[in-house]
């Protein structure tokens, strides 16, 4: 599979769920779980629905929340659905507002998930998305919160240790590699400009190191798969 959702589960095995067999092929519901201690996968149950370049991220209380990403039509979808490792189950939660995939999910101390940015649409119709809502595992819905400065999708988010949210990199309408960055404070749910990334960049990550830095390596120059060059900056 390709452009899956993989998780670290409290029990230290890694849920792997989602994503495509083929590119341009069958969108996948299946999951798998992987045991570090004895090197193998074995299947758990499946997703509600088909998807990939979707968004995962463990809540509090030791469930995987995943959201959005492309079904199996290739559009963008707004369902959303939990996993239970207690269960191997995953049952339906609430929509997101909007429809994304390639966004980002990340988990705030308060034990709500931010949900940022992305692409809305078709797959072959190119909509970046500077929206972003919150999901609040409690009630089980997402509601709206302050737009980016810039849409963008493919891009970065890290925790910092202050509690806010560091966005970063991405792509425009045009495909074009962003370099910008902001920041989300959840005490005024908005959003505020930084300091750009010295290199635009997508298909990477972003790491909250030890130090309280976070570290954006790699990644690719362009959007387009069969046109940016890799980066090892």
């Amino acid at each position: 599979r390709g452009q899956f959702v993989s998780v670290v589960l409290p029990n230290g095995h890694v849920l792997i769920a989602g994503g495509y067999s083929s590119f341009s092929g069958t969108v996948l519901d299946t999951a798998e779980l992987y045991d570090p201690a004895s090197g193998t996968f074995t299947p758990t149950g499946s997703m509600t629905t088909p998807r990939m370049e979707s968004a995962g991220v463990l809540l509090q209380n030791g469930q995987v929340l995943i959201c959005g990403g492309y079904d199996a039509s290739y559009n963008a979808q707004s369902s959303a659905e939990l996993y239970d490792p207690s269960t191997g189950t995953f049952t339906s939660t609430g929509s997101m507002t909007v429809a994304r995939e390639d966004h980002t999910a990340t988990l705030l101390p308060s034990g709500n998930v931010l949900v940022v940015g992305g692409h809305a649409g078709a797959y072959d119709a190119v909509t970046p998305l500077a929206s972003a809502e919150l999901y609040d595992p409690q009630l089980g819905t997402f509601s709206s919160v302050g737009s980016m400065a810039t849409a963008r999708l493919q891009p970065v988010a890290a925790l910092l240790g202050n509690g806010q949210v560091l966005g970063a990199g991405g792509a425009d309408a045009s495909l074009n590699t962003l370099a910008s960055a902001e920041l989300f404070d959840p005490a005024s749910n908005s959003f505020s400009v930084t300091g750009s990334i010295t290199v635009p960049r997508v298909y990477t990550t972003a790491t909250l190191l030890s130090t309280l830095q976070v570290l954006v390596p790699g990644g690719q120059s362009s959007s387009e798969v069969n046109f940016g060059s890799a980066l090892s900056t």
